[in-house]
């Protein structure tokens, strides 16, 4: 179930020719394009009319944005992931047209909520870093700069989530079952790619790699549409597919399987995003994935550059291009070896070249997420990328020794490992946090030694979300509010939206208010009715979305789970506001630990929500399968937002903003950008608990500290011994883990978020105080509008200006 559309624009005085054209061409597009009688069109096909319809108008602002940017300065945003969510309901309402899609679809006896259920999510991502980029592209569009995102076309993403006995079950996610409308094949943009073989010296002395297998990226192309339908941006995802794809010799001699072998070993690379890289194999198919994403990106790049008549050397001047994390890595030396290998520039200039163009965000301090290779792998998979390395290494080391001793830990290449994140930031001109205290904490631990030495070179652009799909498109009726009180344009000017505060002291206001958050807290409560999860709308709706993960601390969160269940059944906690707590998010494959702990919650949720003593006080749900549509439903019935990692360790997070800009409230601690939030919305405005990042550091550097934080704590011994004593069945592995290493402070921070729950629990009690707190979260949230990051990178990284 979505939003109800139909509220999200006002009527349009040529809305009624708009819904005429747009009726007439589905219609013409369902019998003529896809060849299904009216009367037998199913949800899938009304979508797949609509969605042709649509981007037939999409078609001529896409042309006239890319020829606009002829012979401007472009960005190219290479990630890994672009979690864009569904296209149709965000196209339609970016073009002006929702109303009138909801008007023509109405004329056939067609819902628009159930034509949009019929559009698969995209699997081309998991988490924030994924809906970071698909927020910079709409932001781009938006905006009117010249850009183009680059990534990998994946069949299958990461997987589609399920249960058995309360654990995690993998199945493929199967998005491109049914052709994708929104995917325009583009036949013309094919690269090859090679992999392997050896590097030799030609008479000229000309190193030249000899791959010994090659693979074709083919383009596929997706519209992102910005807000008035204005300028139309690029996604641009690559396909892997064999050169030669199917052996006829071998097939007609009987090995009609193996005929096919090439075609399907190409395709393995872009089946699955973050294959599993605890073995060898897992481990060459991610460093094949990263480097397929580079070469077919800057081969493309370095095309339209040339096919503009301009020469390799201004490459800078026409490109900016970031390196979203250390995925995209690759692009310093793989740019090298172009400029070196294929255009006989010097090292020296082709240097320059590459830091002026490149530039890098970093996206973690934990040292186990920056990417390392070992040289042997790099050096056979990639030969002669593996001697620009070295190179880059050598070369950088040198000119740093001038100054003084090098630090070993700040060499690409060291300990037979090439260290990615040490890659990227040599090889970038600017390298980006993504919060105010994440990018200090690079300066101060990760990069220190690399910052001393290349002062101003690491800025903070804090991360941002798109107004339109996270308020315009989640959340109509706060939409409609916010129009009424900061007028027009607020989509795409955030800021206006500060004319809430001035309102807040009306109590007519606050029950508006109310009145949006308990629509959203219904409709979500259908949602998981009609899955056979039956929620009461009118309890608090405490919400935890994000990546399963030991540092984001879903534990801390079930633990608090357990000892406020034992509180109300013992009566020691006798005021608490009845709760429906929500959790959402896959763990990683592999991931051993956060798949335990996902099958804790599960089985805390299945005791306490049986528990007759606490029913209607206390419930525990877990829908499987989070995605970008499911946070659009959840995000604005969300009443509290956990951002609960162990200081320190969370880079950013921008579902911490999407909740603010909804109008939950935080409970969280001083890390990434809550403290950015929190300064925001103000500190009254926000539960705060737990330890500050040196408070954190010190601790988990203290021997035994989890023994006596549990030892200082009896609610938390009384929930630890309920655990290990099986209450909730067998999870002694996360017990374990917990008393005797707890790597991420989940016992030291315990107390402190036990008894901010119970601030949230006394503050909830009074509704206008709660919705006046809310209030504050929203009118003040302007400033986290992905429009804004991308203002900073244009003005601070890229150099680029917008073109409308």
């Amino acid at each position: 179930m979505t939003p109800p559309l139909s509220r999200l624009q006002t009527r349009l005085p040529e809305t009624l020719p708009l819904t005429e054209a747009l009726a007439a061409d589905i219609a013409r597009i369902l019998r003529s394009d896809l060849g299904v009688p009216q009367d037998q069109a199913q949800s899938g096909d009304w979508f797949r009319a609509l969605s042709l319809a649509l981007r037939a108008r999409v078609l001529e602002p896409w042309l006239a944005a890319e020829a606009a940017s002829m012979g401007k300065k472009r960005v190219a945003y290479l990630s890994m992931e672009f979690l864009m969510g569904r296209l149709l309901s965000d196209s339609a309402l970016n073009l002006g047209l929702l109303e009138s899609a909801v008007e023509a679809l109405a004329s056939f006896g067609v819902s628009l909520e159930e034509v949009v259920e019929a559009e698969p999510d995209a699997a081309l991502g998991n988490g924030g870093l994924g809906r970071l980029a698909a927020c910079f592209l709409d932001s781009l569009a938006t905006m009117g700069v010249p850009g183009t995102g680059y990534g990998l076309r994946y069949e299958h993403g990461l997987f589609a989530q399920g249960w058995q006995d309360g654990r995690q079950v993998e199945t493929p996610e199967t998005w491109l079952q049914a052709p994708a409308p929104w995917l325009l094949i583009r036949p013309e943009a094919r690269i090859t790619v090679g992999f392997g073989g050896y590097v030799a010296a030609d008479e000229d002395g000309a190193r030249n790699w000899h791959p010994s297998e090659q693979i074709e990226a083919r383009a596929h192309d997706m519209p992102v549409t910005g807000w008035e339908g204005k300028w139309v941006t690029t996604l641009r995802l690559w396909e892997a597919r064999a050169v030669n794809g199917f052996d006829l010799p071998r097939f007609s001699s009987g090995d009609h399987i193996g005929a096919a072998t090439q075609e399907e070993q190409a395709r393995a690379l872009t089946r699955v995003l973050y294959p599993d890289d605890s073995t060898d194999g897992g481990k060459e198919l991610r460093l094949k994935q990263e480097y397929l994403l580079v070469a077919a990106s800057l081969a493309d790049i370095v095309a339209r550059h040339l096919h503009e008549g301009q020469g390799i050397e201004t490459l800078a001047d026409f490109w900016a291009i970031q390196m979203n994390d250390t995925h995209p890595a690759l692009a310093v030396p793989e740019l090298m070896r172009v400029l070196i290998d294929d255009h006989g520039m010097g090292f020296d200039p082709a240097w320059e070249i590459t830091q002026a163009t490149l530039s890098y965000t970093n996206h973690t301090l934990m040292p186990e997420a920056l990417e390392r290779w070992s040289t042997w792998s790099m050096g056979r998979i990639l030969p002669r990328h593996m001697e620009l390395i070295e190179a880059i290494d050598a070369q950088t080391a040198r000119k740093a020794a001038k100054s003084g001793i090098v630090p070993e830990h700040t060499r690409i290449v060291h300990h037979d490992q090439v260290h990615m994140g040490n890659l990227a930031f040599l090889g970038a001109h600017k390298v980006n946090g993504v919060s105010a205290l994440h990018t200090d904490l690079m300066r101060e631990t990760v990069f220190a030694d690399l910052d001393r030495r290349h002062p101003n070179r690491i800025v903070n652009q804090t991360n941002g979300i798109t107004p339109r799909r996270w308020i315009a498109l989640a959340n109509p009726g706060l939409a409609m509010l916010l129009t009424e009180v900061a007028g027009a344009g607020w989509q795409a000017d955030l800021e206006k939206i500060t004319a809430l505060e001035s309102y807040l002291d009306d109590a007519v206001m606050l029950e508006r208010l109310g009145a949006v958050k308990r629509s959203a807290k219904e409709r979500f409560s259908n949602w998981l009715g009609a899955q056979g999860i039956p929620v009461d709308p009118t309890a608090l709706f405490d919400v935890q979305i994000k990546r399963i993960h030991e540092y984001k601390r879903q534990l801390l969160n079930i633990l608090e789970v357990v000892a406020l269940w034992q509180g109300l059944k013992d009566g020691t906690i006798k005021e608490a506001a009845p709760r429906v707590r929500i959790f959402g998010g896959k763990a990683a494959p592999g991931y051993f630990m956060a798949k335990e702990i996902i099958a804790l919650i599960h089985d805390v949720a299945r005791v306490v929500n049986a528990d007759p003593a606490t029913r209607g006080q206390l419930q525990v749900v877990y829908p499987a399968n989070y995605n970008v549509s499911m946070a659009q439903m959840l995000i604005p019935a969300a009443d509290l937002s956990e951002q609960i990692s162990t200081a320190g360790t969370e880079a950013s997070g921008t579902g911490n903003m999407k909740f603010a800009l909804n109008g939950a409230l935080t409970i969280g601690t001083l890390d990434g950008a809550n403290v950015e939030i929190r300064e925001h919305v103000g500190a009254e405005n926000f539960f705060l608990f737990g330890m500050t990042t040196p408070e954190a550091q010190a601790t988990l550097a203290t021997s035994g500290h989890a023994a006596r934080a549990i030892a200082a704590s009896p609610r938390l011994q009384s929930v630890i011994e309920a655990i290990k004593g099986g209450a909730f069945g067998a999870h002694g592995a996360v017990m374990d883990a917990l008393t005797y290493h707890d790597p991420y402070a989940c016992c030291s921070d315990f107390d402190s978020y036990f008894t901010a729950q119970r601030a949230v629990d006394r503050a909830y009690a009074d509704p206008s105080a709660w919705q006046r707190m809310a209030g504050h979260n929203i009118a003040r949230s302007g400033y986290f509008s992905s429009d804004r990051t991308i203002r900073g990178y244009m003005a601070d990284i890229w150099g680029v200006r917008a073109q409308i």
